[in-house]
């Protein structure tokens, strides 16, 4: 009797040693999956901001060259005469 409870504790605590260790792994591949999900995000943000801030600049550098640019609810050729 005694051998086998030796036995059967042995047992569970290999058991239990080696599912610490499964989950200790899965929740280092969980958090690599998070980092990489949020750089992926956060770039594609950036990307978002930086085309809208060329399509603004390059509409105000149209304007300019065109005359069209509003410069305080006034058109720009009237700012050069």
């Amino acid at each position: 009797m005694k051998k086998l409870s030796l036995l059967l504790l042995g047992a569970v605590l290999t058991l239990s040693l080696y599912s610490c260790r499964e989950t200790t792994e899965e929740k280092s591949e969980d958090a690599v999956e998070a980092v990489g999900n949020d750089i992926e995000s956060n770039t594609e943000a950036a990307g978002n901001e930086i085309e809208g801030a060329a399509q603004d600049a390059s509409n105000e550098m149209n304007e300019e060259v065109q005359g069209t640019d509003d410069v305080n609810g006034e058109e720009a050729a009237d700012d050069m005469q």
